[in-house]
């Protein structure tokens, strides 16, 4: 039973250990990105992430909830195109996301208010730039995060990485089809 106790207690002493070493290590300002070369020119790729409604053709979290309500504003595929979503489902949430920026061709940036399951707000771009006769995409994410969030940040930088990935990977097959 000792031998126990004293297991328990050091897990609970490194989980501690690390979580102070987390919050003073870890900035408030997070930053994540993923890129992948799709085989289309940037005009091609452009087609799919110009407007909101392009974007949810590919976007990895519309597939948490299919029966997620969607409500889109504004003028598609110009700044203030918006989408609003709302789910059952925690996984999902709900939240809105608005274009605040095009250069045609090359990058959209957004916006995101996330309602629930937390509150929040961060930026995102998608940049295009040709190589060769292929064109490279790179989608980031940019947020402000509390203390709770910094110590859960290996585990964001996991999801998040998993979620890009699916996500260009969608865009990829989306932009290379005949």
């Amino acid at each position: 039973m000792k031998t126990i106790l004293k297991i328990l207690g050091i897990l609970i002493l490194l989980i501690i250990v690390y979580a102070v070493i987390a919050m003073l290590a870890f900035g408030k300002n997070y930053h994540y990105e993923k890129s992948l070369v799709i085989n289309a020119p940037r005009e091609k790729v452009w087609q799919n992430i110009h407007s909101m409604k392009a974007f949810n053709r590919w976007n990895p979290w519309m597939k948490l909830d299919k029966s997620m309500k969607i409500v889109y504003t504004g003028n598609s595929g110009q700044v203030g195109d918006k989408y609003c979503w709302d789910s059952k489902n925690d996984d999902a949430g709900a939240g809105c996301q608005e274009i605040k920026d095009l250069v045609l061709n090359e990058k959209q940036k957004t916006e995101m208010t996330f309602i629930r399951p937390f509150e929040g707000e961060s930026t995102s771009e998608i940049i295009l730039s040709s190589e060769g006769n292929s064109t490279k995409v790179t989608w980031t994410m940019d947020t402000e995060q509390d203390a709770m969030m910094k110590i859960i940040r290996p585990m964001m930088d996991y999801q998040m990485g998993k979620s890009y990935q699916e996500g260009l990977n969608n865009l990829k097959i989306l932009a290379e089809a005949k």
